[in-house]
């Protein structure tokens, strides 16, 4: 028994008594890397906190409304503008406080950077309407919605 496997998703044979010789092909090896090689680097540093601003959207029949968890947050570090084409647009920045050289950390979790979240608003949203309050560390959008013109009826009167 020679102990070599032949695996088509392998990338190389396995030798069952080499522990070390599993590797295992991935076919979206370099997928990712090549798509982001246009992005800038600084972009490319910072996609990671553009996901942590966690925001839902709903929509009510009067407004489409935006939360968005904050915490550790304060109002002035945030900042919610409109632009053209109907974008939602909220942005802020958690800074990174100072460290002690003599602290020890065991563990960082919490993130700090930039975060980014765009939204593409329906044609109903009255964009120069648009409110925000933060309260407790959660950012509160609220953009009016344009009533519903509804269709008007006119009876037609059947001669004969």
């Amino acid at each position: 028994m020679c102990g070599i496997l032949k695996n088509p998703f392998l990338a190389a044979s396995i030798n069952v008594f080499d522990p070390f010789s599993l590797d295992v092909w991935d076919p979206f090896d370099g997928f990712f890397s090549s798509a982001l090689a246009n992005v800038p680097s600084s972009a490319r540093e910072t996609s990671q906190q553009f996901a942590n601003a966690r925001i839902d959207w709903k929509e009510t029949p009067q407004a489409h409304v935006f939360k968005a968890d904050l915490p550790g947050l304060r109002k002035e570090e945030v900042k919610v503008e409109v632009e053209e084409g109907r974008i939602l647009q909220i942005s802020g920045e958690r800074s990174k406080k100072q460290e002690e050289k003599n602290d020890k950390w065991h563990r960082v979790e919490r993130s700090s950077g930039k975060f980014l979240r765009r939204f593409r608003l329906p044609d109903n949203a009255k964009m120069e309407q648009v409110k925000a309050s933060m309260e407790n560390g959660v950012l509160t959008v609220t953009v009016p919605k344009e009533e519903e013109k509804k269709p008007e009826v006119k009876a037609i009167e059947i001669s004969g």
